[in-house]
């Protein structure tokens, strides 16, 4: 079983920047970024495989960008000029497996495992 630990969420205002990581307590292949932000519906941010491949998906801003550190299990997001509407929990997640090219919601089938997310709000 594998765990996943996020941090480096918190509150910013409006142009602000954070990055968040998320350890992984053992060796996974896929791993990603989801979003929920209050009243919608969990949303895909990016994805990235223990070879470095990545999966964006259009919606996500290229203020966003997705990195790996595979000597140390973790995965991080760099998130830049942030706006009041990225406020959202964000939650990692991972699979054993690499990722598969049905999209980044279907990059794991299932997604595995799941961090308990990191709260980040930005203010105008």
């Amino acid at each position: 079983l594998v765990q996943l630990v996020e941090s480096g969420g918190g509150s910013v205002e409006a142009g602000g920047s954070l990055r968040l990581s998320c350890v992984a307590s053992g060796s996974v292949h896929c791993m990603a970024w989801f979003r929920q932000a209050p009243g919608k519906e969990r949303e895909a941010v990016a994805a990235m495989d223990s070879d470095g491949s990545r999966i964006d998906v259009d919606s996500v801003p290229s203020r966003f960008t997705i990195s790996r550190d595979n000597a140390k299990n973790t995965l991080y997001l760099q998130m830049n000029k942030l706006v009041p509407e990225d406020t959202a929990i964000y939650y990692c997640a991972a699979c054993q497996s690499y990722c598969m090219d049905h999209g980044l919601m279907g990059a794991c089938r299932p997604w595995s495992y799941w961090g308990q997310g990191t709260q980040v709000t930005v203010s105008a």
